[in-house]
């Protein structure tokens, strides 16, 4: 199918950007709203059909999450901890985890996972090819705890609306971190496929062994492949799409996940791959090219001037839509100093501590796993659930906003007079140069930027 007929949506809100972790997390909501504006000054938001999502309801995450887990998560603020102390403890929450409790958690919670949910409806009723989210992607969020940043698994509740329509569902994971969420959520089933490319050994979250390959109905149908640091494009695309295109043909899914976590690129405040946004972005292109229906979401990346980089490029990659490597001027221009460039290059002085034939090894022991699965699975026929009320009933609203200005595009219309758009962001967050330049030189002088409070958050 060529770009001129593949739909792609798109979906952002407005106050994404403007949550923060709070003082020396990594975390940094305000990737996306850098991600954003790097979509519109590269004019690829013309090629796109946006979206501004729902808000998740407490209803709609329970449907993988507990209950209690997800009313404590309602109820819980930084104003309010004392009470909660034990609940705080039972679900990995608070100062002594690396999921702070911070202002507007919960409406974080619910943007980031309406608007997977959003694209997962989208693709069910055919209304688009490709669905973005780069919000989601929070792929650690188990059942009744939070994990390494993440609090509710939107990927979790995509792919449960997902299998409303389809027989079987591929997730596929290219963070640096192992999709663990994920891959316990559907362990024991065969209707999801999960495939995640790791780093393994003394990096969190510990698990993701090769041998971990699904339990009981599920058998097989876990498929991990574990990498030391190092990696680069070549050996990345070495084992990326032998294994893919092995999958594609012993599961057949009728849609596919693709988690973008861009802590896999080279010069990640967390990560220790050498990938370069080509790199990366050729597992976009190869996974796009099946042409199955696809919900692209974020993850991980934590220098965030290279995720602004890395989505926007993939954005454009799902586009087949060429970009210029000259980053245009937009409001956050001064994080990509002092190149002012969109690529990225390798770090030199990283080696590579994965060989050819060691990774040769892991992919023939992944080729021979799958032949275990004899046939992709099929399911007895049964009634579809329907999609949830909220969803269509905000996807009727956008609509009937678009029809009664045909000009609507959430955040992309200048103001008249000035030409600026919004750049708001959370007042504890300011630009402090990257750690090191793109180029290996000493990084600019700090410097601290006044901004707009954050308002009141869309209920």
């Amino acid at each position: 199918m060529g770009s001129s007929n593949r739909r792609v949506s798109y979906f952002y809100d407005m106050e994404v950007g403007h949550f923060y972790y709070g003082p020396g997390h990594p975390m940094k909501p305000h990737r996306l709203k850098l991600t954003h504006h790097l979509l519109l000054s590269l004019g690829l938001y013309r090629k796109l059909d946006v979206y501004r999502p729902h808000l998740a309801s407490a209803s709609e995450m329970t449907q993988f999450h507990s209950e209690d887990y997800v009313d404590f998560l309602q109820r819980v603020t930084p104003d309010n901890v004392r009470p909660f102390a034990q609940q705080m403890t039972r679900f990995n929450v608070g100062e002594c985890t690396d999921c702070p409790i911070y202002d507007g958690m919960f409406e974080f919670c619910q943007m980031y996972s309406g608007a997977s949910v959003d694209g997962a409806v989208k693709l069910n009723q055919g209304a688009c090819d490709i669905a973005i989210n780069w919000s989601g992607g929070l792929h650690h969020a188990k059942k009744s705890e939070a994990s390494g940043f993440c609090y509710i698994n939107d990927i979790v509740l995509a792919i449960l609306e997902l299998l409303k329509y389809h027989p079987r569902v591929l997730y596929i994971d290219i963070d640096i971190h192992h999709g663990d969420g994920v891959e316990e959520a559907f362990y024991l089933t065969d209707r999801v496929m999960t495939v995640s490319f790791h780093k393994y050994g003394d990096f969190f979250p510990g698990t993701g062994n090769i041998a971990d390959v699904g339990a009981k109905g599920g058998k097989y149908y876990s498929v991990n492949f574990p990498l030391k640091e190092g990696m680069d494009d070549a050996s990345y695309d070495q084992i990326f799409k032998p294994v893919i295109q092995r999958v594609m043909e012993v599961y057949r899914p009728g849609a596919i996940v693709l988690q973008c976590g861009a802590d896999s690129l080279t010069g990640d405040r967390l990560g220790c791959f050498n990938l370069t946004l080509r790199g990366h972005g050729e597992c976009v292109n190869f996974v796009k090219s099946f042409g199955v229906p696809l919900l692209v979401l974020g993850g991980g990346g934590y220098t965030i001037r290279n995720v602004a980089r890395c989505w926007a490029y993939e954005t454009s990659v799902l586009l087949e839509t060429p970009v210029p490597d000259e980053i245009p001027y937009n409001d956050y221009f001064e994080y990509y100093s002092p190149d002012f460039k969109l690529h990225l290059t390798p770090t030199p002085t990283l080696d590579n501590a994965n060989t050819s034939d060691s990774l040769n090894v892991l992919r023939d022991q992944i080729l021979q796993q799958l032949q275990n699965i004899e046939g992709a699975p099929s399911i007895q026929m049964q009634a579809i659930p329907p999609d949830w009320d909220r969803v269509k009933a905000a996807i009727e609203k956008q609509l009937e906003e678009e029809e009664q200005n045909p000009d609507y595009r959430p955040e992309t219309n200048p103001d008249p007079k000035t030409g600026a758009t919004d750049k708001r962001q959370h007042p504890a967050e300011f630009f402090d140069g990257p750690e090191t330049s793109p180029s290996g030189g000493p990084p600019p002088s700090p410097g601290a930027h006044p901004r707009a409070p954050r308002p009141a958050l869309p209920r």
